[in-house]
């Protein structure tokens, strides 16, 4: 943890980052053995770049995930919650926000490649996830698909507590006629963080595919997302 009395200006404190063992600078550990192998706070650090007075930018990061509790929350906080933490302001909320909007569109171009269908259920799977984990509340959400399975529109159609969704078939049905779909993809959140489907959420996944059988539109799954974890209708048979 910063001990401010330790380091006295920024000169020192960057000094003493550089001293640390190659191996353990996130910089360098990043560039030898992949993004993957570092922490959390490891890669908060190399966004955030620099500390400050008395703490340098690992600790400094490490201090911000114990302040928010985890690093989905450093992502979800707003601009005040933000940038009331020591070392943060309005420029750093700014870039965070064009990082994780970044992280969005190149999910959702890996997910269609312009003129072919979807890539590949993973490639859903991590788009979805990466447009519904840090939702506080339950949002239920559609992909609407062309007969070629490429996607028309991503859509959140339905907004809860943090217990349910109130889903309206009708409503879906109607949105997948504005779109001239003739496949769907449904999904929403599990804030709890547990990725199980509820009887609730069997219920009205059987209702929307009766629903939409009616107009020739297709369930082709229902996943639900809780934090980094999916769970597919589809690959456990939970569709009829």
């Amino acid at each position: 943890m910063c001990k401010p009395d330790l380091l006295r200006n920024n000169e020192f404190k960057d000094q003493t980052l550089k001293n640390w063992p190659s191996a353990e600078r996130p910089r360098e550990k990043l560039l030898k053995l992949g993004a993957v192998s570092l922490s959390d706070a490891e890669l908060l650090a190399i966004f955030l770049r620099t500390g400050v007075k008395g703490c340098n930018v690992v600790d400094l990061s490490r201090n911000l995930l114990l302040n928010f509790g985890s690093l989905a929350n450093v992502f979800r906080a707003n601009q005040e919650e933000f940038c009331q933490q020591h070392g943060l302001g309005s420029a750093k909320y700014v870039q965070l926000q064009a990082c994780l909007e970044m992280s969005k569109r190149y999910l959702a171009e890996q997910l269609v490649q312009q003129g072919s269908a979807l890539t590949s259920s993973q490639a859903t799977r991590d788009y979805l996830i990466s447009e519904l984990r840090h939702e506080t509340r339950e949002v239920f959400a559609v992909l609407f698909l062309d007969n070629q399975h490429q996607v028309l529109k991503f859509e959140r159609l339905f907004f809860g507590t943090l217990d349910a969704a109130a889903v309206y078939p009708r409503i879906v049905v109607e949105q997948a006629l504005k779109h001239h779909a003739a496949a769907v993809i449904l999904a929403h959140n599990h804030p709890s963080g547990i990725a199980e489907a509820s009887i609730a959420d069997k219920q009205i996944t059987h209702k929307l595919e009766q629903a939409l059988q009616l107009v020739d539109i297709r369930v082709l799954d229902h996943m639900i997302i809780a934090g980094p974890q999916c769970y597919s209708f589809a690959e456990n048979s939970e569709l009829s």
